[in-house]
């Protein structure tokens, strides 16, 4: 096995865990190129998903107005647009947001591109690619609420506690993210890890987790505290920010479909009623 040349996945797994490992404050940026391959290898692949939890708190770029408008230059509101040019952190934010909605939402062919100037008077110009495509109509149109689920889901899916870049596979029962039997991602990343789910474009925004109980160790191991809880000092299982965690995949969604190893639905609002979603991102690690 030692002897074997490693996957261009392996690869990116063990640039970026060297990158942790020496300190390196740029690891994100410095892997785009490796994402972007592995993304045309196999689309339901996630790189670098080191999103901050403060980035789905923003007050300064109003999600709720960010659904009702297409996902460009041109289409954007005022208010949007300011909040994603904002030199300063809360425009950090907002970017870093817009970042992780884009690829989730867009195909790869498609790409949000916009500019921004910092305080020194550097103009930046930004280009966020497309990736999974969840929700492709957004680059011409208004999210409807399918969309909504599906970019809250995924963007959720790609916070980390600790901001550390993680590769992961990611399923749903929605297309295009729907796994098959015969994919060799279910061999490679065969450690379900929990599911997530919700609305961060709604007048009231939420979003849910839950972990599987049998995989913990392996998703704390990858430091993916936001998927299977984060243990406070006093013992207690918190989530990331706004992401509610609600316990194990067992109690509020539906059983792993054994085919493509995915939760088809989960429990909207677990605890206030018993309607359930299929906007469901499920979450795998090697």
């Amino acid at each position: 096995m030692g002897e074997e040349p490693m996957s261009l996945k392996e690869t990116f797994i063990v640039l970026v865990w060297a990158g942790v490992l020496s300190g390196c404050a740029a690891e994100v940026g410095d892997t785009e190129a490796l994402e972007e391959l592995v993304g045309e290898s196999q689309g339901a692949l996630l790189g670098g998903n080191a999103l901050t939890a403060n980035a789905l708190n923003l007050n300064a770029l109003n999600l709720n107005a960010l659904n009702l408008n297409a996902l460009n230059l041109n289409g954007l509101s005022a208010q949007n647009l300011a909040a994603i040019r904002d030199p300063g952190p809360s425009g950090a934010l907002a970017r870093e947001f817009m970042k992780y909605a884009t690829s989730c939402a867009l195909k790869s062919t498609a790409s949000f591109n916009f500019s921004w100037t910092d305080a020194s008077g550097t103009v930046h110009n930004e280009r966020y690619p497309g990736l999974l495509g969840a929700a492709p109509t957004w680059a011409n149109g208004p999210l409807d609420e399918l969309g909504q689920r599906m970019v809250s889901s995924c963007v959720a899916a790609r916070v980390n506690y600790y901001q550390v870049p993680v590769l992961l596979s990611a399923r749903s029962l929605r297309d295009p993210l729907k796994t098959l039997s015969s994919s060799q991602e279910l061999i490679d990343y065969p450690d379900v890890e929990g599911a997530f789910w919700g609305n961060l474009f709604a007048a009231q925004p939420y979003v849910n987790a839950c972990y599987n109980s049998a995989t913990v160790d392996n998703s704390r191991a990858y430091q993916r505290d936001c998927a299977a809880g984060h243990l406070m000092s006093d013992g207690q299982l918190v989530g990331c920010g706004v992401i509610r965690m609600v316990g194990p995949c067992s109690q509020v969604c539906q059983a792993l479909n054994g085919a493509g190893q995915y939760y088809p639905s989960c429990v909207d609002r677990p605890g206030q009623s018993t309607a359930t979603v299929k906007e469901v991102i499920t979450t795998a690690l090697p």
